[in-house]
Formats: C-alpha cells, structure tokens, sequence
C-alpha cells in the first residue's frame, strides 16, 4: 500500500474486504485440543519425527482436522484445526510418554471451551464498516487497511501550493548589504506548509513588479498561490491592485489581530485561492496559523482541529483593540499546572521568538493576566522542541508536554476536493 496515503484524508468510508481474523486462530503457543481431555496428541503434517522435534502447526501453514480426543502442538497466530475445542497453554499442559508409541496430554484443570482461540471475524466481518470517509490516515490506519484486504486507498489530493515571496529588498543568500536583507520567508514557508499537508515546490522570488506579479498569479495552476509582502498600500505593495485587476474575490481583507493585520484571503478562480501574507517574520506566521492552515485543512477535508485553552504563565501586555498572537513555550507552573508562558522577541519583525516556541497564545484586546485561560493555536510540529524556555531562561519541557491538542480554527471554506487512489 503506498505510504503517499499517509497523512491525508479517506475519500471513501473503509469497509472490511475480509473477515478479521479471516478464520479461527491460536491466540498463544500451546495445543489445539478436541474435547474435555486428556488427550492423545498427534504429529502435525511436516513435523519431523527423526529428531523428536514436535513443530506443530505453524502460522501461515493449511488447517487440519483434529479428532475428538486429540491434541496437536499449536504456534501463536497459526489457524486452528477443524474440530478443535480451545488451546492449550504450552505452560499449562503436561506430557507423558505412555511408552506404548502414544503421547498423552493432560491439564491440571479443565479447558474452558474456546480458551485462546481467536474466533473469526471476532474483529470485525466482511462488509462491516470500519472507518468513515473524511478520516486522517495515520500509520495505524494503513495497518487496519492492510488487515482488511486494501492494497489501494481512495484518499483526498494534497493541496498544491506556489508560493512567492515579494520584494526588490530580499536576498537568497550572503550577509545583509546594501539596504537589502535576507529572505527568511522563503526557507521557513515551504517546510511549514508542508507540516500543514500541502504539496508544495520552492519558493518563488519575484521582485516588486506589478506585472511580473500577475503573471505568476494567472499562470498558476496551484490550488492556493502564497505570497508574502505586498499586502498594505505602500507604493509598492502590489497585492490588491492584481487582485482587482483578475476580477478576485477578496474573502478576509484584514484582521483585527497583532501582528498579522494586513493579511488577506481571496478565490481567484473556481477551487483556487490566494493568501497574502505579511512581509515580517512573525505577522506571516500569524498568516499561516489563522488563514492559511484552515483553508489548507478544509481542501484537504481533514477534520477541523481541535481547540483547547491554556492559562498563561505570566502577564501579557494587551493591543487596545486588537488581539495579540504571543509566541509560547509549555512549561508547569506551581500553582496552575500546565502553562503557556510568553516568550521574549515577539515583535512583528522578529522569529528568534517563534522558533524557541511551541505555539501562539491568542490575548484579548487589553491583555491577559498570569494564570487566565486564552486560546492557544499550536504549532504544526511536536511541542517541547523549542531552544528557550519563558523568558529566555532555558529549556523547560519536555518533548511532547502540552496541554492539549489542536487549534482553533478561525474561517472554514466551500471548496470540494476530489478523490484520488494512493
């Protein structure tokens, strides 16, 4: 079964192509027995007999029949012969060599009928249902498709994302010079996006020309084009005027969030968007978490996340009017347990703060104080891998230690995805 399938969608519900077990298995190494006992016990068909060494009926090998009143050496996961009543603990039976050519078994105590016997279909039965469409494949998924006969999954496409990262200021490499400064962008996003389930190529550096933008915005064939920069009205923020100019849909054009306000969500055809992200570090972030993850999930049909709270860990400082994404990083708290305590370096321009971060604590219009519970939008790689702790002071949890699991999810979008086999 490819592992393409591993992370995206169930296009279709999962139903069993075979019963589960598909017949009667031993749960244990021990004897098949027939009947109340002792019993005589048999040779299976390939044991050899030169070197006493009694094999048994292995797994993967054909069933017998077994006469009442009879044993036959059994492994763990091999089919249990016709006739067969329960199985034996290899560490319950007793042998004994009548000395007369016959073998007898016997147990201490009586065998309950179907004693370590995996029925069939004690799992599940052929047809039965056993996952509904819309459901993420995780590796365990793969494992239930497999048991049940799948060598082919119909799952939802990837999301296809071009992204292009705006500005005549930005360089692919070297030491700021010049007034120009590096493009921190371009080698975070595509990483990020596909963290996110996106299919996504490297990015694409276009200066700050008009025309040069709506070329690779017409000619685009992604799913959602990426920009980043460009979204204000400066002189050469071009973003709007392309949009108007290809007869755009403007869904989000702006948000009351800091940092991040200037970013916008648009369909620009038919199933196809764009996301303009901001041009510093930490409102392109912002960007990603709040607008472009959904839109990404919703395309994916992968299910809404989760949203959970967390109390914080110190006070935040609030915006007048508009909410505060903090960058956070868990840590235990004496008296409020598990917290989200901000990090240093949060400014709109920074990502020292973000990449020592677990995730973003959303902070109400005029902030929030030590202990109060607020909104926590995760990020999309495993919590606790962040290099400071609160307040720069170190690390301070673990791998894995977080709160809960999920984010909010802010706007959900109409845009049907088709199915495809993997």
């Amino acid at each position: 079964m490819p592992e393409d399938a591993l992370g995206r969608t169930l296009a279709e519900p999962l139903a069993a192509l075979t019963d589960l077990p598909p017949f009667d298995t031993s749960a244990m190494d021990g004897w098949a027995v027939s009947g109340p006992g002792p019993w005589d016990l048999d040779r299976a068909a390939g044991d050899d007999g030169d070197d006493g060494d009694v094999r048994g009926i292995l797994a993967g090998h054909a069933g017998t029949t077994l006469a009442d009143g009879h044993a036959v050496a059994i492994a763990t996961g091999a089919r249990v012969p016709d006739g067969a009543t329960a199985v034996l603990r290899s560490e319950h039976g007793e042998v004994h060599d009548r000395g007369d050519g016959r073998v007898r078994l016997a147990a201490p105590r009586a065998v309950p009928l179907g004693q370590d016997i995996r029925s069939r279909g004690q799992e599940c039965s052929r047809g039965e249902p056993l996952l509904p469409a819309g459901v993420p494949v995780t590796p365990a998924v793969l494992g239930l498709a497999a048991a049940a006969g799948y060598d082919r999954l119909t799952v939802h496409p990837r999301p296809r994302v071009e992204v292009l990262v705006l500005g005549d200021e930005l360089l692919g490499s070297g030491l700021p010079r010049e007034g120009r400064i590096r493009d921190a962008l371009g080698p975070m996003l595509g990483p990020w996006l596909r963290a996110l389930g996106a299919e996504v190529g490297a990015p694409r550096p276009l200066g700050d020309d008009a025309d040069a933008l709506h070329a690779a915005i017409t000619g685009s064939t992604a799913d959602v084009v990426l920009t980043t920069g460009g979204t204000a009205a400066g002189p050469v923020d071009h973003v709007h005027p392309t949009l108007r100019r290809i007869g755009a849909e403007v869904l989000v054009d702006g948000v009351a969030v800091r940092p991040g306000h200037p970013m916008l969500l648009a369909r620009i055809a038919p199933g196809r968007y764009l996301v303009g992200l901001p041009g510093n570090p930490l409102a392109a972030v912002s960007g990603l978490l709040t607008l472009a993850e959904p839109l990404l999930r919703t395309l994916a049909a992968r299910p809404p996340a989760t949203p959970f709270r967390a109390p914080l860990g110190a006070a935040v400082d609030g915006h007048p009017h508009d909410t505060r994404l903090v960058p956070v990083a868990y840590g235990d708290d004496p008296r409020h347990g598990r917290t989200a305590t901000p990090l240093p370096f949060h400014g709109s321009a920074m990502l020292r703060g973000i990449a020592a971060a677990d995730a973003l604590a959303v902070v109400p219009p005029g902030g929030a104080d030590r202990g109060d519970l607020v909104d926590v939008l995760e990020l999309p790689w495993p919590a606790g891998s962040a290099a400071y702790g609160p307040e720069g002071a170190g690390p301070s949890h673990g791998p894995g230690a977080h709160p809960g699991g999920g984010r909010p999810v802010r706007s959900t979008f109409s845009a049907p995805p088709t199915g495809g086999a993997a």
